[in-house]
């Protein structure tokens, strides 16, 4: 396989995993607050025990990634996102994504926001974070995750970027 067309491969897998963090963007506060008895246009309901499990599996992943147990934390990954980037491909990238911004200092969560539906995806049980953190090089990095309840009932990171 040429040179070129790997690292374009990669490089897509690994916008593939960005984009489906991206595109579960937390809501405005405003919309958190619908009606926890029926979903609104955007999937988003309230759900607290499966935020605060979500949370807690993305908090988990994040350490993986704190400590550069990359492998560990693929294989920890949804069966989606491992599916969508190959081991190879993640081992080869997360450290160019994550080693400029030096040794981690700090991690705070956003509010978890849980959805029934995502662009893209079947329906399911999806809680997204938007952690701000702070690392040796960089002040200010928001990491976008997205957890998903998988069918043996565990949460694992399905998405995941950086801003």
């Amino acid at each position: 396989m040429k040179s070129s067309f790997r690292r374009s491969l990669v490089a897509a897998g690994l916008v593939a995993c960005a984009l489906a963090a991206h595109a579960q963007t937390p809501a405005k506060p405003a919309a958190a607050a619908a009606s926890a008895t029926a979903p609104a246009d955007n999937g988003i309901v309230s759900n607290p025990e499966y935020e605060k499990a979500g949370l807690n599996a993305a908090h988990a992943w994040l350490l993986l990634l704190d400590r550069k147990d990359w492998g560990t934390a693929w294989d920890a990954s949804s069966q989606v996102f491992r599916a969508s980037v190959p081991l190879g491909t993640w081992m080869d990238n997360v450290p160019k994504l994550r080693d400029p911004f030096g040794a981690f200092v700090e991690r705070e969560p956003g509010v978890p926001i849980y959805r029934k539906t995502l662009p893209g995806r079947p329906a399911g049980d999806y809680v997204t974070i938007a952690f701000t953190s702070k690392f040796a090089k960089k002040e200010k990095v928001i990491e976008l995750v997205t957890t998903v309840r998988e069918s043996d009932g565990h949460w694992r990171v399905t998405g995941y970027g950086v801003e």
